[in-house]
């Protein structure tokens, strides 16, 4: 988060000042995330595990109800042609994605410790199952916010895979999930285009391949050792999103190959230290939902490492903990505090 913070009063200083006259408007603001966050953080360590097992339901119900909410009038918040925000008091935005993709964690941990035996899964069962993982990914790709849906699916493919999904389950669901992968991305236009921009972005220079051209050019400015904090020329309107989906370009510009190591190499510990807890765990729901939380922030971290130096097609994620924006920020810190939450408890029994 401290890092986070020197990254956005660097990259979104110049534009604050152009667009709000105060430098400090993302930072100070970012600021005050920083304090929810780590109040977030700090509850979701010592709420008793067991509590978030039973309020699964509410919780559930909650998070659908955030999602429907983007579709109401005077409540949803609309911004680059996507309605993924709730409007809230003081110019604050809530994203509900991100309580989603928490959410997701949840909900495959549930489903996977709470299923009935074999000899009880009916259609009924199977049903009920399908509905609880597609209402959240269908209301989610209605925003749109494809992103979120690939997250949401990953997670729960990759619980799957960890806890004893057959092979055979395992590549029918991939081979199912491709045709509608192809339908999704190939047939909606502007995820067209930025695959075509991904696959060869000097083919649209000024249009869907200037993000990513731009953020190239700021990795290649910053060289190992970087041009030093505060000095990169990329977020002087060139890069967008300098101070949210891109933050990473203005790292590897300023700190060069050498900070970018580093902060990749704090994201591949968070995730090792998260899968330590899920082995260390005992209770079968606490184990998959350490899995899980540990899936959430490793995979927003690559894919967001993967656009920025275009190894994915764009795609509007943030870096964990490093991007601006308080839904994003909140929703990895609890999910933190929810490992670190697993770990005492695991202790605890231990001893």
């Amino acid at each position: 988060m401290g890092i986070g913070l020197v990254l956005i009063y660097s990259a979104s200083f110049i534009f604050a000042t152009e667009n709000f006259g105060d430098g400090l408007y993302f930072f100070k603001r970012q600021a005050v995330f920083v304090g929810i966050s780590l109040f977030a953080l700090w509850g979701a360590s010592l709420v008793p595990f067991q509590y978030f097992r039973k309020l699964f339901w509410p919780l559930y119900v909650l998070t659908v109800g955030a999602l429907v909410a983007t579709y109401i009038p005077g409540l949803a918040y609309k911004a680059g042609g996507a309605a993924r925000w709730i409007s809230l008091p003081g110019g604050f935005h809530l994203e509900p994605s991100e309580i989603a993709k928490l959410m997701a964690v949840f909900i495959f941990s549930w489903l996977m410790t709470y299923k009935k035996p074999k000899e009880e899964q009916t259609g009924q069962f199977w049903a009920v199952s399908l509905a609880m993982v597609a209402v959240p990914i269908l209301l989610l790709l209605k925003q749109p916010d494809f992103g979120s849906s690939v997250i949401f699916f990953l997670i729960g493919l990759t619980l799957l895979f960890c806890f004893g999904l057959p092979w055979g389950y395992l590549i029918s669901l991939v081979l199912v999930s491709v045709p509608l992968f192809y339908l999704l991305v190939m047939r909606v236009d502007y995820r067209r285009r930025r695959v075509l921009a991904f696959l060869n972005p000097w083919n649209d220079v000024s249009n869907s391949g200037f993000q990513v051209i731009q953020s190239l050019l700021s990795f290649h400015a910053g060289g190992f050792w970087g041009t030093g904090l505060g000095k990169g020329q990329s977020k002087l309107y060139f890069l967008p999103e300098a101070h949210t989906d891109f933050i990473l370009a203005v790292l590897g510009e300023e700190t060069g190959f050498l900070g970018f190591a580093v902060v990749t190499l704090l994201f591949v510990w968070i995730v090792f230290r998260g899968l330590q807890i899920a082995v260390q765990a005992k209770d079968p729901f606490a184990r998959r939902v350490a899995v899980g939380m540990s899936a959430l922030i490793g995979y927003q971290a690559i894919i967001n490492v993967g656009v920025v130096t275009g190894l994915l097609p764009t795609k509007g994620l943030t870096m964990p903990f490093l991007s601006y924006g308080g839904s994003s920020l909140i929703a990895v810190s609890i999910a933190c505090g929810i490992l670190i939450n697993i770990h005492r408890s695991a202790g605890e029994r231990a001893r």
